[in-house]
């Protein structure tokens, strides 16, 4: 079927953010005591787990979760990221489909909307500030606000915990196959879509 409504995870989906991330999460986890990365094997090898595996990995405990995303949020605000090649002439050409456009993301919306730069202007609704968990939620604030049906609208993102919001909220999901969490770990939360390359959205819509 073709949607109405094209929600977006940010990091791993539209921005190009995961080579920073992996550059400074030694630097979180000193501040943060928990455990670093040392290799290129263990970067692939958090890519293979859910999100709470990785948490488990890293030996993070929950409670410290919300400094760490703040602290990382602060981080991100100067790093200088921009969109993978083909997401902004994406969301434009939806943008011309009139499909709404909507962010749900952990991120804060000031950094997103520097990384998207002008594309910014084709999202109607941004629901930011998600707590690692809590995008559920925001995802049906945004069905709320567009008075689009969750049966014509889908989620599109690139961690394990995007599938179990977009589940939770009665969405559908499209997994996408360049960001943080690999296709095989994707592939196992059944996503109604797969997205092996950025123009490969442009197909859920009409």
């Amino acid at each position: 079927m073709r949607f109405r409504l094209a929600i977006f995870d940010i990091d791993g989906t539209l921005v190009d953010s995961f080579g920073w991330f992996c550059s400074v999460l030694n630097e979180v986890a000193e501040r943060h005591d928990f455990r670093k990365i040392e290799t290129a094997a263990d970067i692939e090898r958090m890519r293979g787990l859910d999100t709470r595996g990785i948490l488990r990995d890293l030996e993070v405990p929950i409670w410290k979760v919300p400094a760490i995303a703040r602290d990382m949020r602060a981080m991100k605000l100067n790093a200088g990221l921009g969109l993978f090649d083909g997401a902004a002439a994406m969301l434009e050409v939806l943008h011309r489909r009139d499909t709404t456009l909507a962010i749900v993301s952990s991120d804060n919306e000031d950094s997103i909307r520097r990384a998207l730069g002008e594309t910014a202007r084709f999202i109607s609704h941004y629901r930011c500030g998600a707590s690692l968990f809590g995008k559920a939620g925001k995802l049906r604030e945004v069905i709320r606000a567009t008075e689009i049906p969750a049966s014509e609208a889908i989620y599109i993102g690139d961690e394990t915990r995007d599938a179990a919001a977009a589940r939770k909220a009665g969405l559908r999901f499209a997994a996408v196959n360049w960001g943080y969490a690999s296709p095989a770990v994707l592939a196992a939360c059944a996503p109604d879509a797969v997205l092996d390359r950025i123009s490969d959205i442009e197909t859920l819509f009409g």
